[in-house]
């Protein structure tokens, strides 16, 4: 067995999954931008953002998103979002790291951009899984330089290829191959390693019936 060693990492990033957020801008327009802070409990999610970047304030005044998931098959095109930010003019904590100025990001991606259903922000169409949701409240972390943004999902929208055979609300976990980001670099995920005790919970004993009666009439 190894033994511990006492360290101090700049960053705690041992890996989550991508997030396409796209949000809307003052003018109409899209903005879309790569994070991975974030994780889902039950139908809502928690995003960690920056509280100066364009998509936190997008989100703040509109309180519209969506989460958009790519595949590892989209590595190349999220890596063309990196060190873009749709801020005009650009912080100068992000100009310091090499971030641009990029209005259009899907046209940056060449991703396509879909009309949601219940919210104003468009989907990204290349995107497995996207997810429109509302922010239902935020809260400062440490100084207040970032935030964690509690959002309730709407609409869950999968392709059919990553549907369960057989099943009309399921996602298949061996064919959603989830792009993960880990200490700054991207990954796909591995095949499964064991046969999880947990799985003999079925599905629906996690069911938000509160959240999903409420996305009914969105």
């Amino acid at each position: 067995m190894s033994t511990h060693t006492a360290i101090e990492p700049n960053i705690l990033y041992f890996g989550t999954p991508v997030v396409l957020l796209s949000s809307e801008n003052e003018d109409g327009t899209p903005n879309l931008a790569p994070m991975s802070s974030a994780f889902w409990l039950g139908w809502r999610a928690v995003l960690g953002l920056g509280a100066r970047a364009k998509t936190a304030q997008n989100l703040l005044r509109t309180r519209e998103c969506v989460l958009n998931l790519p595949s590892d098959a989209l590595a190349a095109v999220v890596d063309r979002l990196a060190l873009t930010t749709g801020s005009d003019p650009v912080p100068e904590r992000k100009a310091q790291r090499g971030y641009r100025y990029v209005g259009d990001k899907f046209g940056r991606a060449g991703l396509t951009a879909v009309p949601s259903e219940t919210v104003a922000p468009p989907r990204v169409g290349e995107c497995p899984v996207t997810m429109e949701a509302v922010l239902e409240r935020h809260h400062p972390i440490g100084d207040g330089g970032t935030l964690a943004f509690e959002v309730r999902v709407q609409r869950v929208w999968a392709h059919e290829e990553i549907r369960l055979p057989g099943t009309d609300d399921h996602i298949d976990p061996d064919a959603w191959r989830p792009l993960i980001m880990s200490f700054q670099k991207l990954y796909g995920l591995g095949p499964q390693v064991h046969p999880s005790t947990l799985a003999r919970i079925p599905e629906l004993f996690y069911r938000p019936e509160d959240d999903l009666a409420r996305a009914r009439t969105a």
